[in-house]
């Protein structure tokens, strides 16, 4: 398998095995990876519900959108950066866990959702912006995204006892 042989290269490097061997850069990364895990994950969640029509119903979904997107943007940067840096620490220990693979796999189909809701729904806002109940694809989207969001997250959690799962 030539991606696993790229993986073990990449491990064998010199900065993967001073990136994992360390004993508190990693600590650092793992924690900026969470705590802008939290800033992604809340504001997701708080444009999901609204676009369920469950919270701020009074508040048009464009207003959301303008505040609340940029830092649900920033923290995925950071997310997905520190991410990368965790990845680059054990590349093959990730490659072959099967709950990193479902991660990486519901994370595109997240981020497809999210394009495809920009795509689609979004570009008739005009009309249904101070709706309480957005429109049936808007609230697809967010019920999507919601559940891929969560999904994920309990997949990420999962990573490191997948041996306690499939020994």
């Amino acid at each position: 398998m030539p991606l696993l042989e790229f993986f073990e290269w990449l491990a064998a490097t010199s900065t993967s095995a001073a990136l994992r061997e360390s004993h508190y850069l990693y600590l650092v990364i793992l924690a900026t990876h969470v705590l802008t895990l939290t800033v992604f994950l809340g504001t997701a969640i708080i444009v999901d519900l609204r676009l369920l029509g469950l919270v701020m119903t009074r508040v048009p979904v464009s207003q959301i959108l303008s505040q609340l997107v940029p830092w649900t943007t920033g923290g995925f940067v950071i997310m997905a950066a520190s991410g990368s840096l965790m990845f680059y620490a054990s590349p093959t220990d990730r490659f072959v866990n099967l709950f990193f693979r479902a991660k990486m796999a519901m994370l595109v189909l997240a981020g497809l959702a999210v394009w495809m809701f920009f795509r689609t729904a979004h570009r008739s806002i005009d009309g249904w912006d101070n709706d309480p109940v957005p429109p049936m694809a808007a609230r697809l989207a967010g019920g999507l995204t919601l559940l891929l969001w969560i999904a994920i997250l309990v997949a990420g959690r999962m990573i490191p006892y997948q041996q306690y799962w499939f020994g």
